[in-house]
């Protein structure tokens, strides 16, 4: 790993298509949450899993956690997201 801080380092965002900084993963999920995929995305460049247990609330690690053993179902994620739409 560089030593440039963590915030800074960037990879391809499966979701965009293009590179994109460590510190925008942060905010990038719904609602200005953390992205569901950031463990998927950076366990390859660090210790991304103990990084965000020491940098964030231990309730909001927690979540992030049972999403992340909990895969999602392609048609149940679309239900979900046309659901939300008809809600705006």
């Amino acid at each position: 790993m560089s030593d440039q801080p963590i915030e800074d380092l960037e990879r391809r965002c499966p979701r965009l298509g293009s590179p994109i900084p460590f510190r925008y993963c942060l905010i990038s999920g719904e609602d200005d949450a953390i992205c569901w995929k950031i463990l998927d995305c950076w366990w390859e460049t660090f210790d991304v899993k103990n990084y965000l247990k020491t940098n964030m609330p231990e309730a909001v690690f927690n979540e992030l956690m049972a999403k992340a053993d909990k895969p999602a179902n392609k048609v149940g994620s679309i239900i979900d997201i046309v659901e939300k739409a008809k809600h705006r």
